[in-house]
């Protein structure tokens, strides 16, 4: 890029290129991780940590969008919905993404460094999955466990964190985690499937064709099972089953909103999970106050 750009357009570059104008995936990060945060400080994680993990999460999506970009820059441009990414378009150099990335990645691993050795050596993994998520759609059609995977690392790290372990319950929240991934981002890739079916690019929406609600009917299912378990491992209340209730419902409404496959529903269910996960921190609150 030339050092001659004004501010402003390098900055809205930049935006863009990390896309901290489009904070729905911070919310993604940030939901399964203030669960596990919860049930790891009883209620009341430390402040501290909450800063780290809240501030990690938006300085690793921000790199996990950059690595994406990186990864896609020479189809994004054939994508109605990716083509104006300032890879995509020539706005933003491919070493300039690089420097960007490995430049949140150190400000996450700085902040990551006043916490507990346990903590700091999970981090070193959360870097690897950041990295190897983007290239996964071209070797599987499963990119969104990896998303999962990537996103749901901040659970047993938040337990790390918070208590200097990771039980065994913490995995179960995490593989939850997972498939709540699996349940959003394949919606998400309902969005692009027209376009990824013409370029080759692979995806559970591509894998399942019109067998796709359905199938995503069945993760669901799995989904708030594995949360009704984590409730019992750590002797959660009414509250708490109160705030699954509510999202479950919105998840009927998913299946009922996406019936006709069209991308404005399909984005829609994508976003609205922002809410699912708020309504259940919200009864994992709730449940924690209550005692």
């Amino acid at each position: 890029m030339s050092s001659t750009a004004p501010p402003a357009s390098r900055l809205d570059r930049y935006l863009r290129l990390t896309r901290l104008n489009k904070p729905i995936g911070i919310f993604l990060v940030v939901w399964p991780m203030l669960w596990a945060l919860w049930l790891a400080g009883d209620g009341r994680p430390d402040a501290w940590v909450l800063f780290v993990f809240v501030a990690g999460a938006v300085l690793m999506r921000s790199a996990g969008c950059v690595m994406n970009d990186f990864a896609d820059r020479k189809i994004d441009g054939h994508v109605a919905r990716t083509r104006a990414r300032p890879l995509a378009t020539g706005e933003v150099s491919a070493r300039e993404a690089l420097a960007v990335f490995a430049l949140l990645c150190l400000l996450a691993f700085v902040l990551v460094l006043t916490l507990n050795t346990m903590t700091i050596a999970l981090s070193v993994v959360a870097v690897f999955l950041a990295v190897l998520y983007p290239f996964t759609k071209r070797a599987t059609h499963w990119p969104q466990m990896f998303l999962g995977a990537a996103f749901g690392w901040a659970v047993p790290m938040a337990f790390a964190a918070q208590t200097g372990h990771v039980p065994a319950g913490s995995w179960l929240l995490f593989v939850a985690t997972l498939i709540w991934a699996l349940i959003y981002d394949t919606f998400y890739a309902m969005v692009d499937r027209d376009d990824d079916l013409k370029i080759g690019v692979k995806s559970t929406a591509v894998l399942w064709g019109t067998r796709d609600r359905a199938i995503i009917g069945v993760f669901q299912g799995l989904f708030y099972a594995l949360l009704a378990a984590v409730g019992a491992v750590f002797e959660l209340g009414p509250a708490y089953y109160a705030g699954l209730a509510a999202a479950a419902i919105m998840s009927l409404y998913h299946q009922w909103l996406t019936r006709h496959r069209d991308r404005a529903s399909c984005f829609a269910a994508f976003m609205q999970h922002n809410y699912l996960g708020g309504l259940i921190f919200a009864g994992l609150v709730a449940d924690l106050a209550l005692g």
